[in-house]
């Protein structure tokens, strides 16, 4: 996966493409440089063109719901595509453009069709509402070749829950980027949460 050795996926939602360098940085500096930026706001897409410009940092899509939108995301430089469920539409479209891409997946007919896909890394959204660790432990008998990133309620009092499962690749979450502090250019703020969220999974808290 592109994601590279990162335990911990930002899901950005942006409003002003114009901070996105500064939260690009933040995220670095805070020791977590990879970014979901989700195209949830009409600023998605040059967010995520402004970021990808960081050697230093993975810059993902998120929210991705269509073909055309892969098409769009790759376009300006996403290097990962995550998707709310599967699609099999997304996934072959960015499997053409050689591109990772991890669909949400939550039923075992969901996850039998993603590996139908050629797919073995899937997220699972919103993992709150769908069982949280619990139904992840449970998935992980039968679909043992299957990791997951669990996104949804996840936070720095249940982080170390998930990833201490065997089937848990990393986990998902927006707790370290609020849209707020994004908004008001509060990135001293982000960088900090972000390390305190590094020093969670290693114990350190």
């Amino acid at each position: 996966m592109e994601l590279g050795n990162n335990r911990i996926v930002p899901v950005v939602v942006i409003e002003q493409a114009e901070r996105a360098a500064a939260l690009g940085e933040a995220l670095v500096a805070g020791g977590i440089p990879v970014a979901e930026v989700t195209l949830r706001t009409a600023a998605g897409l040059d967010s995520i063109a402004e970021m990808a410009k960081n050697p230093d940092l993975i810059v993902g899509a998120g929210t991705v719901i269509t073909a055309d939108q892969v098409d769009r995301v790759v376009e300006v430089g996403a290097r990962f595509i995550v998707s709310p469920g599967l699609n099999p539409r997304v996934v072959e479209r960015a499997l053409e453009h050689g591109i990772d891409v991890v669909p949400g997946a939550v039923t075992p007919s969901e996850i039998m069709t993603a590996l139908e896909l050629g797919l073995t890394t899937l997220k699972f959204f919103p993992a709150n509402v769908y069982g949280g660790p619990s139904a992840l432990k449970a998935l992980g008998a039968p679909f043992g070749n299957v990791s997951f990133i669990p996104t949804g309620g996840v936070s720095t009092t249940n982080i170390a829950e998930y990833l201490a499962l065997k089937n848990v690749v990393a986990v998902g979450g927006s707790w370290m980027v609020p849209a707020n502090l994004i908004n008001d250019g509060e990135f001293d703020t982000i960088r900090q949460l972000c390390t305190d969220a590094v020093a969670a999974i290693q114990g350190d808290n």
